[in-house]
């Protein structure tokens, strides 16, 4: 006789419920992310000079505004908007012939005064020969003497009159006084000007000033070097000695491209800001520069020094603290505070925090972490052809349970 056991419900759900235990208790597998690439550059050690950074202004050596000196109708313009002119140039003609017809009156006012005083000489000269004979009185005598004075003194004025008369008609030329370029015309032909209208202006173009501030401190290095330099010498005589480089970086270029010599230091410090008033001359053959420009400026400060330098994207700031990430000899990034120094030639200058051929993340900073290991690829340093831009592998995963 045969008996069949029957497994019931219960039995069936304990199985069940053993096997799905059984099977999580095993880990998920998960795909392992390849560490991420990241472009590197070592840190360079190299002969940097100090400078000392600021801004600055170009002015005209000369500059000047011409303005009528007599009234009249405007009849000539003989020059164009923005031309270059030189010394003795005809810029505006007024009408002459009014000053030209005082000229006129004035030679023949001076011409009849002239023959009186003729006149009055002859009877003087009369009057002294016939006195002692009685055939002149003294009274006649002393007539014709002051005829003589009155003559003189009219004679006197008429060359006065006239030598104005000559100036009126010659400032109905108006003339270019210095060389530079001209700017617009502010009247036209056929207006009447008066006296001071305001007829155009000129601005020398070679050489050209640069003014700008620096401070005190700045001064006194300065100052200290030449007398480094000159020992016994009571101190500079004046800006010019102390023979100070100075470059101008225009607001298109991003070095500095024009070279000059500061040329003069204000006499007194600014209590307010604590700085001097100083200005450099540059040549301008190119006349690249033209007065109100805005500048960049720096001067060197000391003589060159070793100095460790990154590339400027390898600076990050957390919290006004700026620092960089290392790549160590493992791979991993370090977090490095850093004291930063002056930009030189695109490159920061750091004054602490790391060392001379350290590997510092240029690229792809946002990737990587303090403590993670990554995978650097070598950026080639400033000026050499840019190297491929790291390739970044994303990898998806999905958990299976």
């Amino acid at each position: 006789m045969t008996r069949t056991r029957r497994i019931g419900g219960p039995a069936i759900a304990l199985a069940a419920l053993g096997l799905a235990l059984a099977a999580c208790t095993s880990a998920p597998q998960v795909a392992q992310l390849p560490p991420p690439e990241v472009g590197v550059a070592p840190v360079a050690e190299r002969e940097v000079v100090d400078y000392f950074e600021t801004t600055g202004r170009t002015h005209a050596v000369e500059s000047v505004e011409l303005r009528a000196r007599v009234s009249g109708y405007l009849v000539k313009i003989a020059f164009k908007d923005g031309d270059e002119v030189r010394p003795g140039d005809l810029l505006f003609e007024i009408d002459p012939r009014p000053y030209e017809a005082e000229v006129l009156r004035a030679e023949g006012e001076l011409a009849r005064w002239e023959a009186l005083k003729r006149k009055a000489e002859a009877d003087l000269a009369r009057n002294q020969r016939l006195l002692p004979t009685g055939a002149a009185s003294q009274k006649e005598l002393d007539a014709a003497i002051a005829s003589k004075g009155t003559a003189d003194a009219e004679i006197t004025a008429a060359r006065g009159s006239l030598e104005k008369a000559k100036l009126n008609l010659e400032f109905s030329r108006v003339t270019a006084p210095i060389s530079g370029r001209v700017g617009k015309a502010n009247v036209t032909v056929g207006n009447l000007v008066e006296v001071a209208t305001l007829l155009t202006t000129i601005v020398s173009t070679t050489p050209m000033w640069m003014y700008f501030d620096i401070d005190e401190r700045t001064v006194l290095q300065y100052r200290a070097r030449y007398a480094a330099a000159h020992p016994g010498a009571a101190g500079a005589p004046n800006a010019r000695a102390l023979a100070i480089p100075v470059e101008i970086g225009l607001a298109h270029e991003t070095g500095y491209s024009l070279r000059g010599v500061l040329d003069f230091i204000d006499n007194q410090v600014d209590t307010a800001t604590g700085t001097m008033l100083a200005r450099a001359v540059f040549e301008n053959r190119d006349r690249r520069l033209t007065p109100g420009l805005f500048v960049r400026v720096r001067l060197p400060i000391g003589d060159p020094t070793r100095s460790l330098l990154v590339s400027e994207r390898a600076i990050g700031t957390d919290q006004g603290t700026k620092y960089v990430l290392v790549v160590n000899a493992q791979n991993v990034v370090e977090y490095r505070p850093v004291k930063l120094g002056p930009l030189f030639e695109g490159e920061r200058v750091i004054r602490e925090g790391v060392q001379a051929g350290e590997r510092v993340i240029v690229a792809g900073i946002q990737r990587a972490r303090p403590g993670v290991t990554v995978k650097p690829q070598d950026v080639p340093p400033p000026g050499t052809p840019a190297a491929a831009a790291p390739t970044v592998t994303t990898v998806t995963t999905t958990d299976q349970h």
